[in-house]
C-alpha cells in the first residue's frame, strides 16, 4: 500500500505531531511505502492568487477557468504540481490535523484550494442528460481511500447526537462528502480523539495503540457508504434524491449515505 500523509500542526512535538510519526513508523513497519507532506515544515502558500497560474492567469482573475487551463498546459507552480502527483501516486491518504473552529487548520484548506485545481479534482466528465460529471464517486482520484486523523479540545459528549457543538460526522461532512467523495476519493470512518488538550500519558498510550489498528486495518476497512452521483438514487439535472430513498428517521446530511 502506498500512503501519503498529509500533515497540518505548526508545533512538531504537539500530539498530532507525534500521531503523524507514529502513522509513518507503523505503515513502513509494516512495509507499506510511506511519502508526507507537513504542511507547516513545508511552509506551505496557502492563498490562492494569479502567481498560482503564471501566464495562464487572467484579468480579473478567475480561479475555476485559469486553474484549469494551467492544469491542461503543465504550467502549475512546482509546488503543487508535486502534491498533484503524490495523490496519484498514493492509493491511501491519512489526513492529521486538529479540528479549529469546527474544521480543519487554514493551511490545510488553502492545500486543498491549491492543489485540487479544475480538471484535476473537478470539473471532468461529460454533462448531459444522464450525467452531471464524474463525481461523487467518480472522478480523477476514484480508486483511492482517505482516513480523517483528527484531534478535538473537548469531550466526545460535545459532540455527540444531542451535543452542543452538534455531531462530529456532521461537522467532518464538508470533508469527507464536499472534499474527498467529490473527485472521488472514499473516506473512510474518521479517527477522532476527544479531550485532546488534557490527554495523560497513559491516555495517550491507548489512544495510539488504538491508531496503530486503525493504521493497519485501512486496507481492509469499508469506506463511509455514499451514494453515488450517477449510479441511480439522484435525479439529473437537479441532484435530488429521488424520492422512496429516503431511509427512515434520516435528514439532512445523512440522506446521502446509503442504507445498510
Amino acid at each position: 500500500m502506498k500512503t501519503l500523509i498529509v500533515h497540518a500542526h505548526p508545533e512538531p512535538n504537539s500530539l498530532n505531531g507525534s500521531l503523524k510519526d507514529l502513522a509513518v513508523a507503523t505503515l513502513e513497519g509494516a512495509g507499506h511505502e510511506v511519502r508526507v507532506s507537513d504542511l507547516y515544515a513545508m511552509n506551505w502558500k496557502a492563498t490562492v492568487d494569479a502567481a498560482d497560474y503564471g501566464p495562464d492567469a487572467s484579468k480579473p482573475l478567475k480561479v475555476a477557468r485559469d486553474s484549469g487551463r494551467a492544469f491542461e498546459a503543465g504550467r502549475l507552480t512546482p509546488d503543487v504540481l508535486a502534491e498533484q502527483e503524490k495523490l496519484l501516486w498514493a492509493d491511501t491518504i491519512v489526513f492529521q490535523f486538529p479540528l479549529w473552529w469546527y474544521t480543519m487548520p487554514a493551511i490545510l484548506k488553502g492545500w486543498v484550494d491549491r492543489v485540487f485545481t479544475h480538471r484535476f479534482a473537478y470539473g471532468v466528465g461529460p454533462h448531459d442528460e444522464t450525467r452531471y460529471g464524474e463525481r461523487f464517486g467518480e472522478g480523477t482520484l476514484a480508486g483511492r481511500k482517505a482516513l480523517l486523523s483528527v484531534t478535538v479540545g473537548g469531550p466526545a459528549s460535545h459532540y455527540a447526537a444531542r451535543g452542543i457543538n452538534g455531531p462530529i460526522d456532521d461537522l467532518l461532512f464538508p470533508i469527507h462528502h464536499g472534499i474527498l467523495y467529490y473527485p472521488g476519493i472514499e473516506p473512510l470512518p474518521p479517527f477522532v480523539l476527544y479531550g485532546s488538550d488534557r490527554m495523560s500519558a497513559e491516555e495517550y498510550e491507548t489512544a495510539a495503540e488504538a491508531f496503530r489498528q486503525r493504521l493497519l486495518t485501512l486496507e481492509s476497512t469499508e469506506p463511509i457508504p455514499y451514494r453515488r452521483q450517477n449510479f441511480g438514487d439522484y435525479e439529473i439535472p437537479s441532484l435530488h434524491l429521488k424520492p422512496g430513498l429516503e431511509p427512515e428517521g434520516r435528514t439532512g446530511f445523512s440522506l446521502h449515505v446509503r442504507k445498510a
